[in-house]
């Protein structure tokens, strides 16, 4: 149990990556007071919490509806994330670690940015959304599974904090502390990807 909740909010938390998310959360709320960036990080963060926490019930029915086992999607899931530490450890803005240039010039003209692109794809995105999949797929339990929720909420609480201190993060660590953080992230997540890849093909038999 301590394993999977250390293996899941370490997952959850380079996928994530809150400090990214705070960095970005003051490039698309440049106008708005600090009351209102309160109740956007406060939105995103309960959105996104919803989000995952959906995948994370539904997720492996899903699978199953649509004909696709675990093995299969560990091993795809685990590429798809090797891809997202590439990019984290390049520092490279994409659909997978962050939001695209064209995305942010668009959530510049919404009026609420909350749902998207703070809770949608940057909290709650294509490879957070494959690591809760992946981490319920480990959990063979009703407490390992309460557990990954758990580790859902906290990352959440985590992304939250960090958006409520977005300016004080951003001139305490500068681009260059943020890209670190990103790069040993990017390390982190490439060593857990190569995991998920090689329990998908044990699991599979093609390596057997």
């Amino acid at each position: 149990m301590l394993e999977l909740a250390i293996a899941a909010f370490t997952t959850l938390f380079v996928t994530v990556g809150p400090v990214e998310v705070a960095a970005i959360f003051l490039s698309v709320t440049p106008r708005e007071s600090a009351a209102q960036r309160r109740r956007t990080a406060i939105t995103a963060s309960i959105v996104a919490a919803a989000v995952l926490a959906a995948f994370a019930l539904g997720g492996r029915s899903l699978l199953e509806v649509i004909g696709v086992g675990l093995p299969a999607f560990r091993a795809a899931g685990g590429i798809l994330l090797l891809k997202m530490a590439a990019d984290l450890l390049l520092a490279e803005r994409t659909g997978l670690t962050s939001i695209t240039a064209e995305e942010e010039r668009e959530a510049e003209n919404q009026p609420d940015v909350a749902v998207f692109p703070l809770a949608i794809p940057m909290i709650a995105g294509p490879g957070t959304i494959t690591a809760v999949l992946l981490m319920m797929g480990r959990a063979k339990t009703f407490a390992a599974d309460a557990m990954v929720l758990g580790c859902i909420v906290a990352i959440c609480l985590v992304t939250l904090i960090c958006m409520l201190a977005a300016g004080r993060l951003v001139r305490l660590l500068g681009l260059t502390g943020i890209n670190v953080i990103a790069r040993v992230s990017g390390i982190l997540l490439a060593a857990l990807a190569m995991q998920f890849i090689f329990d998908g093909l044990e699991q599979s038999g093609i390596l057997s």
